[in-house]
């Protein structure tokens, strides 16, 4: 078997990443060589791959599904949004710039044969590439500069499966719209639809997707069930929202439940360090963005951020910052992570307006004894050392430099981050999904907020539970599409007839 899809969406989150893991594991199964690509992306929530580049979290969870490692080759652009307007790109894994949303059309000419080089190269080594698709191709007002969608699959000649998230309702509508915005040549790109996140008896939905045939001339391929166990590895923004449990907690090992506040930053990134945790019976993992959430709270996590001076700004805007303070004075504990680390210090100086005006220096929380400066170079690793005496691996992505360092590191080697009573940090993204550590961890949060009876679990595998999560994607895809003619698309492209829907848009074209 051999060839490529991409898949795209009605909108953002519409379920994307999940159908092109649970393609790739599907194909995984059946012994095919396969690899995810995702021309242009944008998230803060990305990884530092083994070839030493950074890329969308997504594509590493995908490259996962696929049984490969991650590489930039699956990701060759990736915008980091830093404020509404600005965003830094990420091309083959190395930051190269800040782009305005008008100023970056100015560089998605060579931008394009960077992703259609990587994308032919990609393809000449896997019998299968799994394209995923970036918002929705009716965004027409950028299809002139468009990378990731409609512009990608006719530079790479490729058939088009369209996305479309029912729980947010109006799917039937968003899917024919999707079609009917496009010219002619795009529309003759879309092979059909899946529909994503249906709850109840799909039998109500029939009448619905027979009529959507009959005025695109386009299938349905299936239509995925509601899945509650999916919840690891969530990229898009629009998944880390506030007040609600993320993942569904297993009840306690002991006696009490340990709450965790994660502060959800209007610019945070990596999110999903959260995520090890929330994988533990008895501990619920909630993000909140109001003080009043603080004092019910037995630990606090500040995450990272990818604007960490103006995210810090919102934190004592809010009042957040006096709720944390209280919340140490209580001798419970703090976590920083990344950006939420470099916030416990005493002092944030940037030089070179890396992230705010050139000489800016701000004062921190001052629960630690840390200075940090940003370079214009963005470190970028995937260290290997020794906390509490238990090995563990991690990975950086942080313009900070440390100048002043807390007495007592978190990490005794290499000697990074600190361990100071109730409040603790890395710039390591990552420790938690080490099994050993995270043991260690939630016993030390446990006692110094009093838990005393909480019980920490001597058997959850984080590695075994993302396993799980692909492998029930895999599972949704093999039982509820109509997998033949999914790979009848990969193998030989869309349908030749498919008809243009009279109410297409003349679109120009670069």
């Amino acid at each position: 078997m051999s060839g490529a899809v991409l898949v795209a969406g009605t909108t953002s989150d519409a379920g994307k990443s999940a159908v092109v893991a649970g393609i790739c594991r599907w194909l995984v199964r059946r012994g095919v060589s396969v690899a995810p690509f995702k021309a242009q992306n944008m998230s803060n929530n990305s990884v530092v791959t083994p070839d030493g580049g950074e890329i969308g979290r997504a594509q590493a969870m995908q490259a996962h599904a696929c049984g490969i490692a991650p590489s930039v080759d699956l990701n060759p652009v990736l915008l980091k949004p830093g404020s509404d307007r600005t965003s830094q790109v990420v091309v083959r894994g190395r930051a190269d710039g800040q782009v305005s949303a008008l100023s970056y059309r100015t560089r998605t000419a060579a931008l394009a044969d960077v992703v259609a080089d990587t994308l032919t190269d990609l393809r000449s080594r896997y019998d299968v590439v799994v394209c995923e698709g970036a918002g929705s191709p009716a965004e027409i007002n950028l299809r002139a500069t468009d990378l990731a969608n409609m512009g990608l699959a006719q530079r790479a000649d490729l058939p088009v499966l369209v996305v479309g998230d029912i729980d947010r309702g109006g799917v039937l509508a968003h899917l024919y719209g999707t079609v009917a915005v496009l010219d002619p040549a795009d529309q003759a790109r879309i092979a059909g639809f899946v529909i994503n996140k249906f709850r109840g008896d799909p039998r109500l939905l029939d009448p619905g997707l027979d009529q959507l045939r009959a005025l695109t001339g386009r299938p349905t391929y299936g239509v995925l069930p509601w899945a509650d166990g999916l919840w690891l590895d969530a990229e898009d923004s629009l998944s880390a929202v506030a007040d609600g449990i993320l993942g569904r907690p297993g009840a306690p090992r002991g006696d009490q439940w340990l709450r965790v506040a994660v502060v959800r930053f209007p610019r945070i990134s990596n999110a999903t360090d959260a995520e090890a945790l929330a994988c533990e019976p008895g501990v619920a993992v909630r993000y909140v963005t109001e003080p009043s959430r603080i004092p019910d709270a037995d630990v606090v996590v500040l995450p990272g951020s990818k604007s960490t001076v103006s995210d810090l700004a919102w934190l004592r805007s809010h009042g957040l910052a006096d709720a944390i303070d209280a919340h140490v004075a209580a001798g419970r504990p703090v976590l920083g992570i990344c950006g939420g680390y470099q916030m416990l210090g005493r002092r944030i100086a940037d030089p070179y307006g890396v992230e705010a005006a050139p000489g800016t220096e701000v004062d921190g929380l001052g629960l630690l004894d840390l200075e940090v400066s940003f370079d214009v170079d963005k470190h970028l690793g995937t260290p290997t050392g020794t906390a509490w005496g238990v090995p563990v691996t991690g990975y950086e992505i942080h313009h900070g430099r440390v100048v002043r360092a807390p007495s007592t590191p978190l990490l005794g080697d290499p000697g990074e981050g600190a361990d100071a009573g109730p409040v603790l940090g890395s710039h390591w993204h990552g420790l938690a999904e080490n099994d050993a550590f995270r043991r260690l961890l939630l016993a030390r949060l446990a006692a110094l907020a009093g838990r005393e009876g909480f019980a920490v679990a001597d058997d959850t595998s984080f590695a075994a539970e993302r396993a799980r999560q692909l492998d029930l994607l895999g599972d949704l895809v093999e039982h509820h599409l109509d997998t033949s003619s999914l790979e009848q698309v990969i193998r030989h492209g869309a349908p030749r007839d498919l008809p243009v829907l009279a109410s297409g848009m003349a679109v120009s074209r670069p």
